[in-house]
This record gives structure tokens, C-alpha cells and sequence, in this order.
């Protein structure tokens, strides 16, 4: 069995004193695959480093952080888009729209949203997307930038049965399940299997959202096969078809 970690943090200072290990814990454990995304300007430099020190195996994306727009997010993005032209990326991410610990830059982080949805577009990438009470605005977003044009993931699902009904309305795009679904107040399980397998990825968002049984421990991408299982649970499938089936939704998105 195989696996993808679709949205891992593993370039972070977490991991600085044993990375290696990390990544051998994880292979051993039929994680064989990173995705990266990125969050500032100051993580750019851990995040092109971990992805050439592995090659083949940790693969980098582009973009900002909604909880990073401030009032001066117009220069950040140019040069977060200028880095497009000097690497390939797998996609444009982490962006998105997050109002749960501010909404002072709302307009803003609409702005910047926008504007990385449309590179998106001009660079046939998918996009991660960050949301967090924020579901409405993201939609809005996304019909106006081109919901057709459009094709990506919702890192981190973990919202109500309407919201699962909207995202599933958007043809081209998936969902993320990480550590939430293994925790007792995770409601979305009652609902979920309504949503294809074929259009679900596997992440962990380490060092964050550490699944049962492991919680409280910093997250890493293991753990990945506890999420599966728990998935597998929830649509009644054996782990190795959630294996199988999840690893090629993450290869048929990010083309990896």
C-alpha cells in the first residue's frame, strides 16, 4: 500500500532536528510522497530546500497564506509570483479565505485570493484551498474568478452537509481529510460517504491536527495510515482500496 501526503508542513522548524528520520518513519510506513505548500515569504527558503534535498518525493506549491495578508499584500504576492518563473511548482497554494481569528483584512484577503485563483488559471495548476469560516466567501470567489476554469482541492474539510453538497456542485474539485476525522466531535462523518472516494485526497497538514491515537503529539506524515483507516471505516472499503484510490486522485490532480 501507498499513500500521498496531499498537504504536509515538514520544511517547518518542527522538523529541523530530525527530518530524516520523519520521511524514513513515514516510507516505512507506505507514505512515499510529500506535498508542500507554502505560506509566506519566509518559508520559501525551508520549502525549496526540503524539495531538493528529495527529489522525487517532496513536491513544492506556490502561494500565500490567507492569515498572512495584511495591508501590504500586494508586494508580497508579485514576489510569490515572480518564483513561478524560476521553478515548477504542483500547484498554487496554500491560499484561501480564513476569518476565524480576524476579519480586519477580509477585503484583502478576497484581493489576494482572487488574484491567485487567476494564476491558477493562466498556469493550468490546481489550487489548495485554505478556508475557515469562510465557506461563503470562497464560493463567491470562485464563481466569479471561473468555476469551469477552476480545479483544485478543499485542504482540511471538515465543514456542514451543505457546504460538502456545494464543493461537490463544483465538478473539478476535491476534498482534504486529515487527523479531524479520527477526533469524536467530527460531525462530518455522519455525512461524508455522500461525497465520491474518487474525489477525496489524504493529507495530515503536519506538524498540525494530529490524528487519534497520537494526538497531542506533534503530527507527522506516519500517522497518514490512521487517517485511512478511519476513512475507510466511514465508507466501508478495505484500507488498501482507500490506499489505491486516494493515491490516484492525488497523482490525477497534482500530476505527480
Amino acid at each position: 500500500m501507498y499513500f500521498v501526503d496531499t498537504h504536509t508542513h515538514i520544511f517547518l522548524e518542527e522538523f529541523d532536528s530530525d527530518i530524516r528520520e520523519v520521511i524514513r518513519n513515514a516510507t516505512a510506513t507506505g507514505v512515499t510522497l510529500f506535498c508542500l505548500p507554502n505560506i509566506d515569504l519566509a518559508s520559501v527558503d525551508r520549502l525549496h530546500t526540503l524539495s531538493n534535498q528529495y527529489p522525487g518525493q517532496c513536491y513544492p506549491m506556490m502561494g500565500l497564506h490567507p492569515t498572512s495578508v495584511n495591508r501590504n499584500f500586494q508586494k508580497e504576492l508579485a514576489t510569490v509570483e515572480s518564483l513561478f518563473g524560476k521553478r515548477k511548482y504542483i500547484a498554487v497554494g496554500e491560499i484561501g479565505i480564513d476569518l476565524y481569528w480576524d476579519k480586519t483584512f477580509l477585503k484583502e484577503q478576497v484581493e489576494a485570493f482572487e488574484m491567485q485563483l487567476g494564476w491558477s488559471i493562466e498556469r493550468d495548476l490546481p489550487v489548495a484551498i485554505h478556508t475557515r469560516k469562510a465557506f461563503p466567501e470562497v464560493f463567491e470567489s470562485i464563481r466569479k474568478v471561473g468555476a469551469d476554469k477552476l480545479r483544485g482541492v478543499f485542504h482540511s474539510f471538515g465543514g456542514s452537509c451543505e457546504e460538502l453538497e456545494e464543493i461537490a456542485r463544483l465538478q473539478n474539485f476535491m476534498i482534504g481529510i486529515n487527523g479531524i476525522i479520527t477526533y469524536k466531535n467530527a460531525a462530518f462523518r455522519d455525512y461524508l460517504a455522500l461525497f465520491p472516494i474518487e474525489r477525496i485526497l489524504l493529507e495530515t497538514d503536519a506538524p498540525y491536527l494530529t490524528p487519534v491515537p497520537h494526538r497531542g503529539k506533534r503530527n507527522e506524515p506516519a500517522y497518514l495510515p490512521h487517517i485511512a483507516g478511519k476513512l475507510a471505516e466511514v465508507y466501508g472499503l478495505p484500507l488498501e482500496t482507500v490506499a489505491e484510490k486516494t493515491t490516484g486522485n492525488a497523482r490525477r490532480l497534482f500530476g505527480l
